[in-house]
C-alpha cells in the first residue's frame, strides 16, 4: 500500500465513523490525514504483532480530538481488525472520541487536553536518550495547540537535552476551535519562533504532498530536536468543509455524507490515474 492510498482510506473511513458516532472534529482529522499516512506508511518503525516492542518508534497524537485518523492508521497496519472501527463512539467501545490508549494496541498515551501530549512525547525521547535506545519519537500537534504554554516548556526542555531523537509535526491548518489562529494568538512567523529556541525547522508548503512530507521527515536534525511545519487545509478533500470553521465540530449526515464520500473517492480515482 502506498501512503496516498492509506491517506484515502483514513479520510473515507473517518467520514463514516464520525457520522456514525455523531462525533466532531472531522475538519482537523482531514487536515492531518496525509501526515498520519506518511508517518505510518513510510517513516516510523513498529511491529503490529508486538505493539509494546521496546525498540519501536513512539507516535503521540497530541491533538487527541483527531484520534480517528490514528485509529484507522493502526487498523490498516494490522494492530486490530478494521471491522471493529464500526463501533467507534458506541457505549462500551474501546474507541473513544478523543484518542485513548486503554485497550487500544498501538496508542502510546491518552491525549485530548491540548499541550500535554507533546510533553509526554518529550519525556519518552529523553528516556530513550538516557537509556541509549535507538527509537525515535514523533508528536503531532495543532497550530492552535501551540497557544499552550506547556508546548513552549517542552520546546525549551527538548533543546536543553539536544533531543535529536524527537520530531514534532505541526498540522498548521490555520484554524482552531473558535476561529482563525491569526485572530486568536498569531504564532507567525512560526518557523522563526522554533528556530529561536534552537530547533531544526523543516517547512512543508503543502502538507498534503506526500513527497514533501517524506523529504521533511528524512531531513537531518543537525544535533537538535526537529519541527516540521506542515501547511494544511482544514477539511481537506471535501469542498464544503475546506477552511470552514463550522466543520471543526459538526458531523456529516445524509446527503452531506454522500457528497463528502463521493468527492474524496473521485479525487483519489483521478490521482491514481496520473
Amino acid at each position: 500500500m502506498k501512503s496516498e492510498e492509506l491517506a484515502f482510506r483514513i479520510r473515507e473511513q473517518a467520514l463514516q465513523m464520525v457520522s456514525h458516532a455523531h462525533a466532531s472534529h472531522i475538519g482537523g482529522i482531514l487536515s492531518c490525514s496525509d501526515i498520519v499516512a506518511v508517518l505510518y506508511n513510510d517513516i516510523a518503525k513498529f511491529n503490529a504483532k508486538d505493539p509494546r516492542d521496546p525498540e519501536r518508534d513512539r507516535i503521540v497524537l497530541s491533538k487527541g480530538h483527531n484520534g480517528v485518523a490514528l485509529y484507522i492508521a493502526l487498523a490498516e497496519k494490522g494492530f486490530f481488525p478494521i471491522e471493529e472501527l464500526k463501533t467507534y463512539g458506541d457505549n462500551g467501545s474501546r474507541f473513544s472520541c478523543h484518542v485513548s490508549h486503554k485497550k487500544v494496541p498501538g496508542v502510546e498515551v491518552t491525549t485530548g487536553s491540548l499541550g500535554h501530549g507533546i510533553g509526554m512525547a518529550c519525556g519518552m525521547a529523553l528516556h530513550g536518550r538516557l537509556k541509549h535506545k535507538s527509537y525515535h519519537v514523533y508528536c503531532i500537534v495543532g497550530d492552535g495547540e501551540c497557544n499552550e504554554g506547556s508546548v513552549w516548556e517542552t520546546v525549551m526542555l527538548a533543546k536543553q537535552y539536544q533531543l535529536d531523537n524527537f520530531t514534532v509535526i505541526i498540522d498548521a491548518n490555520g484554524m482552531q476551535a473558535m476561529g482563525n489562529t491569526k485572530d486568536i494568538i498569531d504564532m507567525e512567523p512560526m518557523a522563526n519562533r522554533w528556530k529561536a529556541f534552537g530547533w531544526t525547522v523543516a517547512e512543508v508548503a503543502d502538507g498534503h504532498d506526500h513527497r514533501q512530507l517524506r523529504a521533511a521527515f528524512k531531513a537531518p536534525h543537525d544535533g537538535a530536536p526537529k519541527v516540521i511545519i506542515a501547511r494544511t487545509v482544514k477539511g481537506k478533500g471535501v469542498s464544503f468543509m475546506e477552511n470552514q470553521l463550522l466543520w471543526h465540530y459538526r458531523d456529516p449526515q445524509g446527503s452531506q455524507l454522500e457528497q463528502a464520500l463521493s468527492e474524496i473517492r473521485e479525487k483519489y480515482r483521478a490521482e491514481s490515474l496520473n
